[in-house]
């Protein structure tokens, strides 16, 4: 029997993951919002579907039905997550098929502990709306699996990169800033390890709650620094955060401060090809993919 992941929000997350269940022998489909876009998901071997996260078309509803594997990578909104409003109809009935979902979530829902450690444990305290937003999606999602006995997993996810979205390419462009906030460290995640835990976790079938994050917390500049010195550029001077100029939202992730603990994933036997920035780094300079 074959095998099929949906992507509800084929973006740069959830390309990666249609890129890994592909090389597993799934066939992939994934959504997105315009027909231009849809087109280079084509190429990249993932059949497209123009979704704006409103109204099932006909083809979505027909993918649904033979889905096997589905991931959903939309943000909730003010309005929800897309698949839990109000006259939507019961997942189970949209996907019969369905024997494993993940839903992609943020780190963000563990809210500031002033540096300290978090773990799938930890009491949520989301600080901004759009975390709120994605705890209320979390606990949809979880029902869900408890509802119909399908497994659901929730990833909490760190701060993504990878190809095309890096440090490196930030110093090329000219982008990149050391801002220095005094004992500030964010975690994050290299996009393909985002896929890789993916498949990991649905050829176990296991649910529940896993954060995915590389080993290595540490301050935001220390990343900027090791992209220079790859780069051989002079590295960015110091920016108090105090004094930046920095949009809402950016400021919004100073404001929280914590060390995110992957140890639950390793448990289950998953291992990082990417576990830390530098590692990663070289990789992508030494390959030159961090271009995309």
């Amino acid at each position: 029997m074959t095998k099929h992941l949906l992507i509800l929000g084929a973006g740069f997350s959830g390309r990666a993951i249609g890129d890994v269940f592909r090389q597993a022998g799934f066939t992939v489909s994934g959504t997105t919002r315009s027909e231009d876009k849809a087109e280079a998901l084509r190429r990249r071997g993932i059949e497209p579907i123009v979704y704006d996260g409103g109204t099932i078309s006909g083809a979505l509803a027909a993918d649904m039905a033979r889905t096997t594997h589905l991931v959903q990578s939309i943000a909730p909104g003010r309005d929800g997550d897309p698949l839990f409003r109000a006259g939507m109809p019961a997942i189970p009935a949209l996907m019969p098929r369905l024997e494993w979902a993940g839903y992609l979530s943020t780190v963000g829902v563990y809210g500031d502990h002033k540096g300290g450690w978090v773990d799938e444990e930890t009491v949520l305290n989301p600080v901004s709306a759009r975390s709120v937003e994605r705890v209320e999606a979390e606990g949809c999602w979880l029902g869900l699996g408890k509802a119909s006995g399908v497994p659901v997993a929730v990833l909490r996810l760190a701060g993504i990169y990878g190809p095309g979205r890096n440090a490196l390419r930030n110093m090329e462009e000219g982008t990149a800033r050391r801002l220095i906030k005094k004992d500030q460290v964010f975690n994050r995640i290299r996009v393909e390890d985002i896929g890789r835990s993916a498949l990991f976790l649905a050829e176990r079938h296991l649910g529940g709650v896993w954060n995915i994050t590389d080993d290595e917390p540490g301050p935001p500049q220390d990343v900027v620094a090791e992209a220079a010195r790859l780069m051989g550029l002079p590295c960015p001077p110091d920016i108090p955060f105090e004094t930046a100029e920095l949009s809402p939202m950016a400021r919004s992730f100073y404001g929280e401060n914590k060390r995110v603990s992957n140890a639950k994933l390793k448990a289950a036997g998953f291992e990082f090809r990417f576990p830390n920035y530098r590692l990663s780094l070289a990789e992508l300079h030494g390959s030159g993919r961090w271009k995309g």
